[in-house]
């Protein structure tokens, strides 16, 4: 058996090893062999170490092969396709996103009239407005993703999928306010929205024509609402002189947001 002084020095030599182990390992980790972004190296011949991009380098997710579903545009002009079919499931996913980011804005149904612009935020887009119902659906695509007025980019925020579902829900909200009896099945009934307000008990009121709230700013020097200039027209913004197209009946005058 070792004696007690033997033993005492086999243990203490086993642990000075272990702790140069120990620390050769920690150290290996501390200083690993890497170029730290933004500075310069001997390395290569140019000094630098960040590498320039390998030829026809595409980042991942930014390949977009199809034009048009990545920016809405035919030809330099907004297009008026829907580039994948629509079903009720991208109906659906439409509706979901739309009300999470558009509704404070535009409201439940698109009337320009949602509770942020009712506390005096921008007046928003009217979607029933004659001029918004005739856009083409690349122009709602085009809003989303890249922002108008006072409106920001939701880029961020939706995926170029769901930009178009939203674009697919928002016909669908402009058709709800303007269907005919020949949209809908032949065993399906049509009829106003004050006769269905009477039935279900809403006061008459409810029916009434929408109004933009007076709380409501409308970003325009002379406190006119926002409206787009006509073709060849080569300015922009809200103009005193002259009278908005009217809306449509039952719809308040254009006032947008974009």
């Amino acid at each position: 058996m070792l004696s007690g002084k033997l033993l005492t020095r086999a243990l203490t030599g086993a642990a000075s090893v272990a702790v140069l182990f120990t620390a050769g390992c920690r150290q290996d980790m501390h200083d690993q062999p890497k170029f730290i972004p933004q500075r310069g190296t001997s390395f290569y011949a140019d000094g630098r170490s960040a590498r320039p991009q390998v030829e026809n380098t595409v980042g991942r997710g930014q390949l977009r092969e199809d034009t048009y579903f990545n920016t809405g545009f035919v030809g330099g002009k907004e297009g008026d396709a829907m580039p994948f079919p629509v079903t009720t499931a991208v109906l659906q996913r439409g509706q979901e996103r739309y009300n999470i980011y558009c509704t404070p804005c535009h409201s439940r149904v698109g009337n320009g009239a949602g509770m942020i612009v009712q506390r005096g935020y921008s007046q928003a887009g009217n979607f029933h407005t004659p001029r918004l119902q005739a856009a083409p659906l690349g122009h709602f695509y085009n809003v989303i993703a890249n922002g108008y007025g006072s409106m920001p980019d939701y880029s961020a925020q939706v995926t170029v999928v769901d930009r178009w579902a939203i674009v697919a829900y928002i016909k669908a909200l402009q058709l709800s306010q303007n269907a005919t009896q020949a949209d809908v099945p032949s065993s399906a009934h049509v009829e106003p929205l004050s006769s269905i307000a009477e039935r279900e008990g809403f006061p008459a009121s409810f029916a009434d024509e929408w109004a933009v709230p007076p709380t409501a700013a409308t970003g325009t020097p002379d406190n006119q609402p926002y409206v787009l200039p006509g073709a060849g027209s080569a300015t922009l913004g809200g103009d005193s002189s002259k009278t908005p197209a009217p809306a449509a009946k039952g719809l308040p005058s254009s006032a947008a947001k974009y």
